[in-house]
């Protein structure tokens, strides 16, 4: 009699047990298999600008949200040292000119040295071989001869002096010259240094100084971008990166459009790991995009990855350990294919008519 009664209680325990329990049977359904991740909006080209030089920001030639060109000038820095460089150049360049164009006494004395010792030579030159006539002759004496041979190679070899030293002179007239023009146009370069531009046409999204503040090349001082074009920056975790691919199709739910959905493509995978977080980012761009962007408007997408009609499904609540479900006849293995957030596609393990029961 005691017996009967505990296994009446069992079955009791074991009838209410399962009455509590959610009961559902397997669906036939169209499952689309999705990777989630979080969205970021940024505008296409973005990027921040750094000064090569350090100083103070003495204008701000731009605001916030003013649409530029490339090469605009959007801030001026104050620095005076350059200038004094470039102004001191320039005086070194003009100094160069003058000595080079010969306007200068270098040169030109160089060459009233070369006229005269030309002439000697001349002059030399003419009483040597007139000398030597005689000589041949047997006229003169051999003391006056070789006085004026002498003589003769004397200024030859003082005109060949004077023009190598010419030369050498101009010669480091001209490289003092191009160096002078070098130093010059460098001192330029840095002065336009001090001017900061755009490298792209767009819109200023952000300001990071005011006019006063120290300015180097290791802050940035403004945030630039596309003003029409925006990216869809996405974080997939590292287990589902090796599912994706370009030109996946990706919905979109931002929080600035809660209620809507919007399309998009995979554009971009970028393979280097954020070991911080164990993410992948991934860019996809609009194919419905809404009305107005901001930059930093955050939302959610779903990329889709595979998609089956006619698949039999259970919700994925249902699963237990990852390939067991609960049924009348006990723990049953299962084989999964595609999934998704909500359901899982039955390969094999169960029918159309088993029923299901969802574990505590």
């Amino acid at each position: 009699m005691m017996k009967l009664f505990r296994y009446s209680l069992l079955c009791c325990l074991f009838w209410t047990c399962n009455s509590n329990q959610d009961r559902i049977l397997p669906t036939e359904q169209t499952l689309v298999e999705s990777v989630y991740a979080s969205v970021t909006i940024q505008p296409d080209s973005l990027y921040q600008v750094y000064s090569v030089v350090s100083g103070i920001l003495d204008l701000n030639k731009v605001e916030e949200g003013d649409l530029v060109v490339k090469d605009q000038a959007l801030m001026e820095i104050i620095n005076t040292t350059p200038k004094l460089n470039s102004s001191n150049a320039k005086l070194a360049l003009q100094l160069a000119e003058q000595n080079y164009n010969g306007s200068s006494a270098i040169l030109k004395s160089l060459q009233d040295e070369i006229l005269a010792a030309e002439l000697r030579f001349q002059n030399d030159s003419i009483n040597f071989f007139r000398q030597k006539k005689l000589w041949t002759q047997n006229i003169g004496s051999k003391g006056e001869y070789d006085t004026k041979e002498l003589n003769f190679q004397l200024s030859q070899n003082n005109l060949q002096l004077l023009n190598n030293r010419y030369n050498q002179t101009e010669n480091e007239l001209k490289t003092a010259l191009d160096q002078a023009r070098n130093n010059y146009e460098s001192t330029l370069v840095n002065t336009k240094d001090f001017t900061i531009t755009s490298k792209i046409k767009g819109k200023v999204y952000a300001l990071n100084k005011e006019p006063g503040e120290i300015v180097n090349s290791v802050e940035p001082l403004a945030v630039l971008g596309s003003e029409t074009h925006f990216i869809i920056e996405m974080l997939v975790d590292e287990v589902d990166i090796v599912k994706l691919q370009e030109d996946q199709e990706v919905v979109i739910t931002l929080d600035a459009y809660a209620s809507q959905l919007f399309k998009g493509m995979i554009s971009k995978i970028y393979p280097k790991k954020d070991e911080r977080n164990q993410t992948f980012r991934v860019e996809a761009e609009f194919l419905n995009p809404p009305s107005v962007l901001y930059p930093g408007l955050s939302g959610e997408a779903n990329i889709i990855v595979g998609e089956k009609s006619n698949v039999l499904t259970i919700p994925k609540d249902y699963v237990i350990d990852g390939s067991k479900v609960q049924t009348d006849d006990g723990i049953l293995d299962i084989s999964i294919g595609l999934q998704n957030m909500e359901y899982v596609e039955i390969l094999s393990g169960l029918t159309a008519e088993t029923y299901l029961y969802k574990p505590e």
